[in-house]
């Protein structure tokens, strides 16, 4: 290779680089390269969380609920308020009613319908309840349910309760607590754990694949292909919790369960939820039980099974 200006010059005529830009070039890629190392993580922290607030009720108070809690969602950097009038028609053509008692799947397609990461449902009213004893109060309270559109799963249940002496006293003191920073902090530290959650939830899906499982019904029975279901040594009765009595619920919560061949309970899911403790209730009960395990052919195999729980308000 030719060597000193000369050869230098042949070079250049035959590899015609700029060789100013070449060297700003080698500089600045390995920077680029540690911008987007050192961004990824907090760009994936900077995405904001799509949450879609619906209708409380028909009542003032309702309304007022419902305003407070857009307001806190709007307020907060993390979360983009989906726009209510927009969330509202959707709902309405998903055919939603208000209900707080959803199958999972159900709640998948509310959200998928309404096109949000997180969705708040709920309902809210001012009472007046008469006192035995002493002068008449007022009850005001609200009913939050923060459900995941992915998953369908209710993420956060509560039902702030206040008992005042006037229905403004009560309301005024519940909106308060519902615009609280507390709130807002409580309600996101709850949506960032679930997002956590279900990102593990796919890893492990990849990683770890669940096997392949029949589902029945615990009262279902093929008697022309001699399956079995599972059946349990015994069924308690969930318990009916302080926190479902105070509001006076009745829902229905249903249970998956994947019962292995020996009879034993290896995975649990809430099918349907109904909140105010209720799930809680049945995932303990559940916990405690053992089964004669499902049977095809006279032969034990695992099985999915689908129990379902019907609370009702207990008498006075």
């Amino acid at each position: 290779m030719p060597h000193g200006p000369r050869g230098l010059r042949k070079c250049r005529n035959r590899f015609p680089i700029n060789w100013i830009s070449w060297c700003h070039f080698l500089v600045a890629f390995p920077l680029f390269l540690l911008t987007i190392a050192g961004s990824s993580p907090a760009a994936a922290q900077s995405v904001r969380v799509r949450v879609a607030v619906l209708d409380f009720g028909e009542a003032p108070t309702a309304a007022h609920a419902g305003e407070k809690i857009r307001d806190l969602f709007s307020s907060s950097p993390d979360f983009t308020l989906i726009d209510s009038d927009l969330a509202r028609a959707a709902a309405r053509g998903a055919g939603f009613n208000g209900s707080l008692n959803l199958a999972v799947q159900e709640a998948r397609d509310l959200g998928a319908a309404i096109g949000c990461d997180f969705y708040v449902i709920g309902e809210s009213q001012t009472l007046r309840r008469l006192a035995s004893t002493g002068a008449d109060y007022y009850d005001s309270y609200a009913a939050i349910f923060i459900v995941s559109a992915r998953t369908g799963k209710l993420v956060v249940w509560e039902r702030p309760l206040v008992k005042k002496g006037s229905a403004a006293e009560a309301e005024g003191e519940l909106l308060a607590l519902l615009g609280s920073a507390d709130t807002r902090n409580r309600y996101t530290v709850a949506i960032r754990r679930a997002l956590d959650d279900e990102r593990d939830a796919r890893v492990a899906a990849v990683e770890n694949p669940p096997p392949v499982i029949e589902a029945m019904s615990d009262q279902e029975v093929d008697a022309k292909q001699g399956v079995r279901a599972p059946r349990p040594y015994r069924r308690p009765r969930p318990p009916y919790p302080p926190s479902a009595a105070i509001a006076e619920v009745e829902a229905i919560v249903d249970v998956l369960l994947d019962v292995d061949a020996a009879g034993e309970i290896n995975r649990m899911e809430i099918a349907r939820w109904a909140g105010y403790g209720l799930d809680q209730s049945v995932l303990e009960t559940v916990k405690q039980m053992h089964f004669f395990p499902a049977q095809r052919d006279g032969k034990a195999i695992p099985m999915r099974v689908l129990l379902r729980y019907n609370f009702r308000k207990p008498p006075k």
